[in-house]
């Protein structure tokens, strides 16, 4: 069990520096960034290998290629492929600062401001303590 959950943590990290590696690619569209993609994209493939995944499965490998020519080549198809990319970005922060790399429209987050009583609906109807008497 232990090495099971070690492999998992270890997934999310990598997985992580995936999309953070495409994230510096898509800034500085240096080649040595690109290879860096496509190394991280190489380990996740083969871990997903020895999970018992087929030993054909290159997922990421040629979706970090698909994403490094969508980059270098902006347009019609390679926008599909990039608001394709951001549709499964599951951090907002990672996912803005993706879209603003990209040059594409920003995805709508919901805003909560972190202030009890301002723009928060939990505390709506109580009463202040200013209004009650010693």
């Amino acid at each position: 069990m232990s090495s099971t959950v070690h492999g998992l943590e270890w997934y999310a990290s990598t997985l992580r520096a995936w999309h953070l590696a495409v994230l510096r690619y898509a800034v500085t569209l240096d080649n040595a960034d690109r290879l860096a993609v496509l190394r991280i994209a190489r380990e996740i493939d083969r871990l997903a290998r020895r999970f018992g995944g087929s030993a054909e499965f290159e997922f990421f490998r040629r979706t970090s290629a698909e994403l490094c020519a969508a980059i270098l080549r902006p347009g019609e198809p390679a926008s599909a492929v990039l608001r394709q990319y951001l549709e499964r970005i599951d951090d907002a922060r990672l996912k803005r600062v993706f879209a603003a790399a990209i040059g594409a429209v920003p995805p709508t987050v919901s805003q909560v401001d972190g202030r009890l009583g301002r723009g928060n609906r939990l505390l709506k109807g109580l009463s202040s303590r200013t209004n009650h008497g010693p």
